[in-house]
Formats: C-alpha cells, sequence, structure tokens
C-alpha cells in the first residue's frame, strides 16, 4: 500500500522544530508494511493545507496527518481535512469529558492558568469517527 505522511505546522517550515514525527511514523509504517513513497510538510495555511491533502488523497491508498490539532486558531488540520472528506464535525461527549477533567486537574495545579473555550475544540471529531 502506497501511503503518504503529512506533517502539518510553519514552525517545521520555518527550522524552528525538527519534524521528528515523519522519521517516527515512517519506521512504524515499515514494521506494519506499509510502503512510504511520500512525506510533506505544509504550513498552518488552509489554501495550501487543502492542495497538498488533496494531492495526497489522489496518489496514495494511505494517508496520515500529523500536527496541527491543539485547540489554537491556526491548528486547522482537523477542519480542512474533515471538509474535504464531507464529514462534518462533532462533538464527541467521552473526548470533552476526558478533555474538562484534564484542564480541571490541570488549573487546579496552575492557578495562574485558565480553562478557555477554545481548548473544547479538541473534542471535535468528524462524523462517524
Amino acid at each position: 500500500m502506497i501511503t503518504e505522511l503529512v506533517s502539518v505546522g510553519t514552525e517545521i517550515l520555518l527550522g524552528n522544530i525538527v519534524n521528528t514525527n515523519s522519521a517516527y511514523l515512517s519506521e512504524k509504517c515499515a514494521l506494519l508494511g506499509l510502503s512510504v513513497y511520500y512525506q510533506d510538510v505544509v504550513g498552518d495555511n488552509e489554501g495550501r493545507m487543502r492542495d497538498v491533502i488533496k494531492t495526497a488523497l489522489d496518489r496514495s491508498d494511505v494517508v496520515i496527518l500529523t500536527g496541527g490539532l491543539g485547540p489554537t486558531e491556526d491548528d486547522i488540520t482537523k477542519e480542512v481535512t474533515a471538509d474535504l472528506m464531507e464529514m462534518p464535525l462533532e462533538e464527541d461527549l467521552h473526548s470533552r469529558k476526558l478533555i474538562d477533567k484534564y484542564l480541571k486537574e490541570y488549573e487546579k495545579n496552575n492557578p495562574q492558568r485558565r480553562i478557555t473555550k477554545n481548548n473544547y475544540k479538541q473534542a471535535m471529531v468528524p462524523k462517524g469517527a
């Protein structure tokens, strides 16, 4: 199976961090018998991300995305991918509860930090996923 890895993050393109995710995932894919033919890096830009993911879906059997999944506004991997696959996002109650539990503990141990609404963005999943 032709496999493609897509790493998302402007910080990778700028050299601020090393893309260790692709090295790790390539090794694990090989152990599973998946042939990694392509590795892409794309910044946190909707248009370019959409183009890279479309290309990956057209030429590969398996597409693995990493990065761009946090709670910040520039983390749009999930939104772009769900839109491309025509799978609307919906809140997963189980994930929401786990995030809430984690954040309340985090807030308790870090009184200067507060839970913000955008943290719950991570509980949104493609419908049917």
